[in-house]
């Protein structure tokens, strides 16, 4: 007789892929490789799935390949490529960076500013930690900012792109939570501006009780600018973005459009504005097209591997392990949640948010009913947790993409340790969710009008 199969127990399930995972990690491999191969190693052995794990992959595969909302990704990724080749954050940038110029810490002010605009334009959040990194690290290193203060809020900023609509990551969590892409475009808005805010309180205190962590930008640069020359600069280059957020998210909130149509709307406006801005070339267009291809292909990819190792997982049981394990502790909604959002900050140090979300989302969804969680609320909620997977070590993505472009003298200490401050304003901003829920659900409520 031929080899059949396992009985595995699930809780024996629910311990060796979770502990596969980390080694494989560790070892180096791939995550998207890692968390298919797992599947295909506990489909095999699995008498329950042994015969029939490939047939419910191309299952998986094809549901996914066929989903319409996914195509919103590739616009969205061309959106971001079209407004990076443009030029628009570094006369963004510099337009912010005068305005701000005569108050103390106003450089790392303006990147903030500057950040949370380019992920309402972007979606993403390693391009805008790249550019604010090539722009503005040199600048405040060459005016005397503290280097753990500039690094921090030039990564803690740029995680607002994950958040801050047009968002991929808010695409995929309402295919995996059931709430419209509409609603938690809408939901996203005010936690986004909330952390914006406080990002920019603290940097001001900071630099006003420490004054050589910030200092001002020296008069005599201030002055190669005319107040009428500033006023022209922030007209050129803050109208546009700004009408571009408002089309894409207008025509969405309103039902007008859906998600893959107001993408692909975006895509062409951000395509107009790089030819506008005197920036085409047909070498720049391949470029484009490439560097897209590229970041589709390992989103798509990862989200591949890891439904494959969510439908395993989950169909020998792993998934009510781990469900009754949080319901089993006994500390309440509260309690609940908070372990829940603790998981997510754990996984958050070694995976990227794609897989976090397609392992957790099909166990969380249930205990949140469970335990009377309004969906959407819980949902944006995840979403303000996982920016910490962009800054927590030790594979925190903006950690590496800022060494990776980090002028001479800025250490990697200096990028960890600037960039705690920024982590803790996280956790605050998800307490603020929590203690104000009118914060996610109120604009919702009255900016989409039909579903999307």
């Amino acid at each position: 007789m031929g080899f059949e199969g396992f009985a595995m127990s699930s809780g024996f399930v629910a311990v060796a892929m979770f502990l596969g995972l980390l080694g494989g990690l560790f070892l180096g491999h791939p995550l998207a490789f890692v968390l298919g191969g797992l599947a295909t190693i506990f489909g095999w052995l699995s008498s329950k799935y042994h015969a029939s794990f490939p047939a419910l992959f191309m299952n998986k595969f094809n549901a996914q390949m066929s989903n319409y909302t996914y195509v919103a990704i590739l616009y969205f990724i061309f959106m971001a490529n079209f407004m990076s080749e443009s030029g628009m954050a570094e006369g963004l940038f510099k337009s912010v960076q005068y305005l701000f110029g005569p108050v103390r810490g106003g450089i790392a002010v303006a990147v903030i500013i500057v950040s949370t605009l380019l992920a309402a334009c972007t979606g993403t959040t390693g391009a805008s930690c790249v550019t604010m990194g090539v722009l503005a690290l040199p600048i405040m290193k060459e005016n005397n900012y503290s280097m753990k203060l500039a690094c921090g809020s030039i990564a803690g900023s740029s995680a607002l792109g994950i958040l801050i609509p047009p968002s991929i990551m808010l695409l995929v969590l309402a295919e995996l939570s059931g709430c419209t892409v509409g609603q938690l475009f809408a939901g996203s808005i005010l936690p986004g501006i909330a952390l914006a805010l406080m990002y920019c309180i603290y940097t001001l205190y900071q630099c006003w009780r420490f004054p050589w962590k910030g200092p001002a930008l020296p008069l005599e640069v201030r002055r190669q600018v005319t107040r009428p020359q500033l006023i022209r600069m922030l007209i050129l280059n803050m109208f546009p973005p700004l009408i571009l957020i408002v089309a894409v998210l207008g025509v969405l909130f309103a039902g007008v459009a859906t998600p893959t149509e107001a993408s692909a709307a975006g895509a062409f406006c951000a395509f107009c504005m790089w030819i506008a801005y005197g920036k085409f070339t047909w070498k720049g267009l391949v470029k484009i097209m490439m560097d897209t291809a590229n970041t589709v292909s390992m989103v798509l990819i990862v989200m591949t591997g890891a439904g494959f190792f969510t439908a395993i997982f989950m169909g020998l049981g792993g998934g009510a392990v781990i469900q009754n394990l949080i319901l089993g502790i006994g500390l309440g909604k509260w309690g609940t949640f908070a372990v829940m959002m603790l998981i997510c900050f754990f996984l958050g140090m070694f995976l990227d948010w794609t897989a976090i979300l397609m392992i957790t989302m099909p166990i969380y969804i249930p205990i949140c009913k469970e335990i009377g969680f309004d969906i959407l609320w819980f949902t944006v909620a995840m979403a303000v947790m996982l920016q910490d997977s962009f800054c927590t070590p030790p594979f925190g993505y903006n950690l590496f993409y800022l060494k990776g472009i980090a002028p001479e003298g800025v250490s990697t200490e200096d990028i960890y340790m600037g960039t705690i401050p920024f982590w803790a304003i996280m956790e605050l901003g998800l307490v603020l969710c929590c203690t104000c829920p009118w914060l996610i659900t109120w604009l919702p409520s009255v900016a989409v009008k039909t579903t999307n």
